[in-house]
């Protein structure tokens, strides 16, 4: 997949770096699109096909922030392709330094969160608050990383949760199934993942709950869709 994409990467690349010197002629919806184009050049090329449930719950109006369990290094992706409005992402800050990935963040104007400062950290979620108060939508891994868990969730992180309180945001929990086959698999075979936008819960539904309950109901609920898919599965063999 990378030797095919390559040239396509490189333009991107460039690209990217041209947007980001020129950034005020530049929308969020251009910028998006754009991000969007060479996920979906690299899903052909890397025979990737992500089936698509719930954009219908999605809110319509303002800002929100999205809490998916936490696979590989396609669940962005795979969310930004079922996504049809657009988002952007909070990112460790040290893997956001990567090559590509760092464009990319660039790219869709993302957050780098540092681990290592806890005052650097509590500056990118007052500032991912502010930016989701005036509309934005944004990605957060409350699992923090992930270590080849496949389809089995990890501890949530409460303090994740702070990005939607301090905004006083819907809250939409994603569940991802098989997105560490893309780039976790050593195989060309085509693979297919599944991202579902589940039920928002909204401001009114959680106030008052602490950050650790807000945690336990979002992964309660990505828990029962990622079980009922993967019976499914299991009945009609794949």
């Amino acid at each position: 997949m990378v030797v095919v994409s390559l040239p396509f990467v490189i333009y991107y690349v460039c690209k990217a770096h041209y947007i980001e010197r020129h950034g005020e002629n530049f929308s969020e919806e251009k910028r998006y699109k754009m991000a969007r184009k060479c996920i979906s050049i690299m899903m052909h090329n890397g025979r990737i096909e992500t089936e698509c449930y719930g954009q219908e719950l999605l809110p319509k109006e303002g800002g929100y922030v999205m809490y998916p369990n936490h696979q590989g290094k396609y669940d962005t992706l795979g969310i930004m392709y079922a996504h049809p409005k657009p988002c952007t992402i909070v990112m460790d800050a040290y893997r956001s330094k990567m090559p590509i990935v760092d464009s990319f963040i660039e790219l869709v104007q993302g957050s780098r969160l540092d681990k290592h400062d806890m005052k650097s950290q509590m500056k990118t979620i007052i500032s991912i608050a502010d930016e989701v108060k005036t509309g934005r939508r944004y990605i957060v891994f409350p699992e923090g990383g992930y270590d080849n868990n496949k389809n089995v969730m990890q501890e949530f992180r409460a303090g994740s949760f702070k990005c939607a309180t301090r905004a006083k945001a819907p809250i939409v929990p994603v569940a991802l199934i098989d997105s560490y086959k893309p780039f976790g698999i050593n195989s060309i075979r085509r693979v297919r993942t599944q991202v579902h936008f589940l039920e928002p819960i909204l401001y009114e539904e959680y106030d008052g709950m602490t950050t650790q309950e807000i945690s336990d109901l979002v992964k309660s609920k990505i828990a029962v869709v990622i079980e009922r898919q993967l019976k499914e599965k299991n009945k009609r063999g794949l």
